[in-house]
């Protein structure tokens, strides 16, 4: 076996070790990302269904020299789950490690297995008479292991925060195929480095999470959801502070929508029921989850009262009954799918301290009109300084005419990110798409410190080998 491939090695080795079940045909579907700016390959396909099996074929990749590149639900924006350069890799998807293994409601804890889709966890949590807060427009598809491996955030970070927030342990596969066995339902655990929280955002690069420990909360008692027209995201910003000295922690999201995505969602997607006739030039999205004794229509109507006494508000719609504030919902959910009809010429996840959000907006969009006519939506989870800032064509112009300006455009909105003391990812992670973005704008001694970590855990660079850090 000496002179044959890597791949041909671990097949070789995955025959005598392994149930043939467990490798299946390459298919297609793993060798793409939504957003098509990367094509995979693929050496293997394996499907495990035990943590046992996962090790298995870790170890044997390790022995053949094989990258591996997990694979959750596919839904990563930054390429993560795909391998376009270098030698195939072994695709080892989770999926059907789908179990939730155990709920325990008295603990507000939740056990799943990685491969679990966000949304039946979100339902097991509900059944147990409790709430799992990670929301994505994904959730449908998006599985819980890679919701841990990118540390996503989602509309509800301002109350309940990160992935990595909701988990308290984990069960994972490390490089050299031994299985940490960290699956613990502790709230409390000073013993050492953190291992969980190392796992948590590295995408794979350092081990492959099986299954997850993860913390639920009591159900409000009451919900609201309002639609708010405000004149400017500074004005936005008042708002929320204005929202949080009437209910605290109270509010679950606070999302800013700008006027151009609802004109793109009435171009695109007209179905979608709007709440204005006309796009307003900003407005926010606000919901609240309330105890018993707090109305959450007078929360809302008293907000929108004093708002508007004070020239924060414009006008706004409360919803007035559950499919009321769906539709509220269905709105912003829809967004980034007419922003995909529409075609963006470079999309950008980015994150400023709140005091900064207005600022970098204004500089950001005069930076980007000295460029060219183009269009800005810019949109996002203000309540933890997430925007989506994201530059399409002028209008009547098609994306791949302006698809060379993309790098000009992408350095002018990082270079203001950084000179606002943001970050160039906010929740979608770094995968292979932003790898040149972090070396230039990522602190020295921590890139140093991550490539120590790597090369200390994964001496072999079969991690999902090009991801987060070049090879």
């Amino acid at each position: 076996m000496a002179n044959t491939s890597a791949a041909d090695r671990f097949l070789a080795l995955a025959a005598e070790q392994l149930d043939p079940k467990v490798l299946q045909p390459p298919q297609p579907r793993y060798l793409q990302e939504p957003r098509g700016i990367f094509a995979g390959q693929c050496a293997a396909l394996a499907l495990p269904r035990t943590v046992q099996e996962v090790a298995t074929l870790v170890r044997l990749a390790g022995q053949a020299g094989l990258g591996i590149v997990p694979y959750g639900g596919g839904t990563g924006l930054v390429g993560g789950q795909v391998a376009p350069d270098g030698p195939a890799p072994l695709i080892l998807s989770l999926e059907r490690m789908n179990a939730i293994r155990s709920v325990h409601p008295a603990e507000d804890i939740l056990i799943a297995e990685a491969g679990a889709i966000l949304a039946d966890v979100q339902a097991a949590a509900q059944d147990a008479g409790r709430l799992f807060p990670l929301s994505l427009a994904s959730e449908g598809s998006a599985r819980i292991g890679g919701t841990l491996s990118t540390n996503a955030g989602g509309t509800n970070v301002l109350r309940y925060g990160n992935a990595r927030d909701l988990c308290l342990g984990l069960e994972a596969v490390l490089p050299d195929g031994t299985v940490w066995n960290g699956l613990r339902r502790l709230r409390k655990d000073n013993t050492g480095y953190d291992l969980r929280n190392l796992l948590i955002g590295a995408e794979g690069t350092l081990g492959v999470i099986t299954a997850a420990a993860l913390r639920l909360f009591p159900r409000p008692h009451g919900t609201g959801t309002a639609i708010l027209t405000v004149g400017s995201p500074a004005q936005a910003l008042d708002l929320l502070a204005l929202a949080r000295s009437q209910v605290g922690e109270l509010i679950s999201a606070f999302e800013l929508i700008h006027g151009a995505g609802l004109t793109f969602l009435a171009d695109t997607l007209p179905d979608v029921r709007q709440p204005f006739d006309q796009p307003p030039a900003w407005c926010v999205l606000i919901e609240v989850g309330l105890p018993i004794g707090m109305d959450p229509q007078d929360i809302l109507e008293r907000l929108f009262t004093e708002g508007h006494a004070r020239g924060l508000v414009e006008d706004g719609v409360i919803a007035q009954n559950a499919r009321q504030a769906e539709a509220f919902w269905a709105v912003r959910e829809h967004i980034p799918e007419a922003n995909r009809l529409i075609g963006a010429v470079s999309s950008h996840d980015i994150s400023v301290p709140l005091a900064f959000v207005p600022g970098f907006i204004s500089k950001a969009s005069d930076q980007i009109a000295a460029l060219g006519a183009y269009r800005i939506n810019c949109f996002g989870h203000l309540g933890d300084g997430n925007l989506h800032f994201n530059v399409f064509a002028p209008k009547g112009g098609a994306r791949a005419d302006f698809a060379h300006h993309r790098a000009a455009i992408k350095g002018v909105v990082h270079d203001v990110v950084a000179q606002f003391d943001g970050s160039i990812s906010a929740e979608h992670g770094i995968g292979r798409l932003k790898v040149a973005d972090l070396e230039h704008f990522g602190d020295p001694a921590k890139l140093a410190a991550m490539r120590a970590i790597k090369g200390a855990l994964d001496p072999k660079g079969i991690m999902n080998p090009g991801a987060v850090l070049r090879l």
